[in-house]
């Protein structure tokens, strides 16, 4: 009997790990420079500011902004440095986005939607 509740208990807490905020999709987004899954992965409306440049932005305008961003960076990798707490209102990260002379931090901001997070803006600057 100790067996089943130890089992049921082990459940619940590797359940409540499980994390809906989508950072390994938006990790070979950027390594791929494939701005569209990105962009696919906020809502409707998403803040963007690219270095200084800021705007809020439909998916199809977020994804032509972002995209020029790549093609002129290409992004040769990306890593989170940072993972804030997810909460029902939402959550934010920061990674670094490395092309091959220059660095990026890139801040993300998601929005928590139902149960699932999504990107409502985000921040790329030099490092």
């Amino acid at each position: 009997m100790h067996l089943v509740f130890s089992l049921l208990a082990s459940l619940m807490l590797s359940v409540n790990l499980v994390t809906n905020v989508p950072y390994a999709s938006i990790e070979k987004s950027f390594e791929s420079n494939r701005a569209k899954d990105i962009v696919s992965l906020g809502g409707s409306k998403l803040l963007i500011n690219v270095q200084g440049k800021e705007g809020a932005y439909s998916q199809s305008q977020a994804n032509l902004v972002l995209q020029d961003f790549m093609s002129k960076n290409p992004c040769t990798s990306f890593d989170f440095i940072f993972k804030g707490k997810e909460s029902n209102g939402g959550s934010f990260a920061i990674g670094n986005y490395k092309t091959r002379s220059e660095k990026f931090r890139v801040t993300i901001y998601f929005k928590k939607e139902q149960s699932s997070y999504k990107i409502e803006s985000l921040t790329i600057e030099r490092d």
